[in-house]
């Protein structure tokens, strides 16, 4: 099972939990104040190319005008 993150709209807490896919859009309990309005945070994933990356950057590489082809 994936871990998810989650926000509490009560108390502001983030939180993780384990959660089955077909669970994790639904509200989940808050492990500090036992809420059940949370929501589901988006989280990041990766980066690409380490903290100096620029997208604008990066995309002037890509081709001689600078966009992707």
């Amino acid at each position: 099972m994936p871990i998810y993150e989650y926000v509490c709209k009560s108390c502001g807490e983030p939180f993780e939990k384990m959660v089955s896919f077909s669970d994790a859009l639904k509200s989940q309990k808050c492990p500090t104040c036992s809420s059940t309005d949370t929501q589901k945070k988006l989280s990041m994933v990766a980066s690409i190319g380490g903290s100096n990356f620029s997208g604008a950057s990066a995309a002037s590489n890509c081709s001689p005008r600078g966009r992707f082809t």
